[in-house]
């Protein structure tokens, strides 16, 4: 099955579908620093480097699906929170505009968990059901990345719609029994990572590719919780950012001071050095194959940080396809609106 792709990025959602036998045969990036990034690690896709506004639908090959996480800065809870009324919110806007034009038999969409804050109910009440009108039956559900092979508690809406005359929706994914730590991953790097040479550029004596980590300071913010898991937790999530990527195991885990201010441990400060690009890579459950490519470190953090987990994407992926055997036989059409089906609790009961 022929997959578009949209605001690619490092390519997560593209790597998971990739491995689960689908083919990317073309992808939306806009930001200049992942370019060498994806055009080395997909090849044989691709890549068309304008803005998402700038791109009419005849340019976009047809497809059997589209995937992306449109820029989730505008509903994050870290983040202004100003939604749809964030120029970047209203991105989701031209994703459903695709969505529109291109007809494609199944779309994913990822986003954090902000997203479904109260405050942003009305704007996603609309997206919802511009997709129902589109003929679409749509799922949304919040799913916790540690559930499905990744080390790292990361939770992510996911917003998956099938062509209405399927009859059926996406459901989610069954979880894994057992769940990987840091230990699982990371520990064979814990000897030879190198820190960035001036003003955070990149090293070039990195042993492993991308094995070095943000010098510098810790601000009053990374200092007021804890920033440490220990080698049998998985992580905390991975942000886009060097300067909150967490510290690694080997130091003990922070200590408080008084309310919202914490310490590192007396006698231990020399252990606390944040995580390398390259553990987070692995924490994301990418392959040592997929390398960046960045002067300043924190485009690397920042790649890594705004990537889906390979491993989640994966197993959704897998998910679709399986649907689609059942699919096989069905006449594909879009006259009859779609239904929406929350698979969350009844707190996020919402529509």
């Amino acid at each position: 099955m022929n997959i578009v792709s949209l605001f690619s990025g490092t390519g997560g959602l593209d790597r998971g579908f990739e491995e689960a036998g689908f083919k990317i045969s073309w992808a939306n990036e806009f930001d200049k620093t992942i370019w060498k990034t994806y055009e080395k690690n997909f090849p044989k896709t691709d890549l068309d480097k304008r803005s998402i506004l700038d791109i009419l639908p005849s340019d976009i090959p047809d497809c059997d699906g589209i995937i992306g996480g449109p820029p989730c800065q505008s509903w994050s809870a870290a983040g202004s929170q100003k939604g749809i009324k964030d120029p970047r919110g209203q991105l989701f806007y031209n994703y459903v505009d695709i969505i529109r034009e291109k007809k494609p038999k199944f779309f994913l969409a990822e986003n954090v968990a902000g997203l479904f804050f109260k405050k942003h109910k009305k704007s996603l009440y609309d997206i919802f059901n511009n997709l129902l009108d589109l003929g679409y039956n749509v799922s949304y559900q919040l799913l916790n990345a540690r559930d499905y092979s990744v080390p790292q508690d990361r939770k992510r809406f996911f917003i998956v719609g099938y062509a209405s005359s399927f009859e059926d929706y996406f459901l989610t994914p069954q979880k894994d029994n057992k769940l990987l730590t840091l230990r699982d991953v990371i520990y064979d790097l814990k000897d030879n990572a190198v820190p960035t040479i001036d003003k955070n550029k990149s090293n070039p004596k990195t042993i492993i590719d991308n094995h070095e980590y943000m010098t510098g300071g810790f601000s009053s913010i990374y200092m007021s919780r804890n920033r440490v898991r220990s080698w049998s937790e998985p992580s905390f999530t991975i942000q886009a950012s060097g300067r909150h990527a967490p510290c690694h195991p080997k130091a003990p885990k922070m200590e408080p001071v008084k309310k919202d201010v914490m310490k590192f441990s007396k006698g231990s400060k020399n252990l606390y050095r944040r995580l390398s690009v390259r553990e987070c890579a692995r924490i994301q459950t990418f392959p040592d194959k997929h390398i960046l490519y960045y002067n300043s470190i924190n485009d690397g953090y920042k790649m890594m940080g705004n990537a889906v987990p390979v491993a989640l994407a994966k197993k959704i992926a897998l998910g679709i396809k399986k649907d689609f055997k059942k699919f096989h036989n069905i006449k594909i059409n879009y006259k009859e609106k779609g239904k929406l089906l929350n698979l969350e609790d009844k707190n996020l009961n919402l529509f």
